[in-house]
């Protein structure tokens, strides 16, 4: 498999909730991370390691009590990311995926299962495009509440991510990362005698 570079600013989340007043709205790019895929016959297969990460000070509803309040519930300053780690993808047809990983929130780690769709939409770049819907009570935190406002304790997450294939030197475009049997070869060739 090769290794794939979220790239920051073509990824989107976008989360949705209700509350007593009117639906909360957040959307942000940022998401960073790597993941492992291969393309076989036009589909895409993903792998591990699959790391993904935000930063939850990117996490904005265009309301600044809200906000506030947001940050104060998932302690911003402690936990300064959600981070999720795939464990297994299965294949469900087409360009359909069973993912299952753990989700980090506030400290609090979740296993969950998500189905995605998995697609190439570029030369060496593929998109991975999901939702799911979470209870912030999963993660230790308690909805939002006050002044007789009060927020729904789920949230329908969706998030779209691209991806960049990581090229070698020789392929265009220059990385640190040497493949593996390269690297071996390398140590091998370095070795006295050798």
């Amino acid at each position: 498999m090769a290794q794939y570079e979220i790239l920051p600013e073509r990824t989107r989340i976008w989360a949705d909730a209700r509350s007593s007043l009117h639906p909360i709205h957040v959307e942000t790019a940022g998401l960073t991370g790597v993941l492992e895929a291969d393309i076989v016959g036009g589909t895409v297969r993903l792998g591990l390691p699959t790391h993904i990460e935000l930063e939850v000070e990117r996490l904005q509803s265009h309301n600044s009590l809200i906000d506030m309040d947001l940050r104060r519930r998932l302690e911003a300053r402690k936990y300064k990311h959600i981070k999720g780690d795939l464990k297994s993808a299965a294949p469900l047809g087409g360009l359909h995926l069973r993912l299952k990983g753990d989700l980090s929130i506030h400290g609090v780690v979740r296993s969950l299962a998500v189905d995605v769709r998995a697609r190439v939409v570029g030369e060496d770049q593929v998109e991975v495009e999901g939702e799911k819907v979470i209870d912030m009570r999963d993660f230790g935190l308690t909805p939002p509440r006050f002044l007789g406002f009060r927020v729904e304790p789920t949230v329908k997450v969706r998030a779209r991510l691209v991806a960049q294939r990581k090229s070698w030197k020789g392929e265009g475009k220059e990385s640190s990362q040497v493949p593996e049997p390269a690297a071996r070869g390398a140590r091998q060739h370095s070795q006295p005698g050798g």
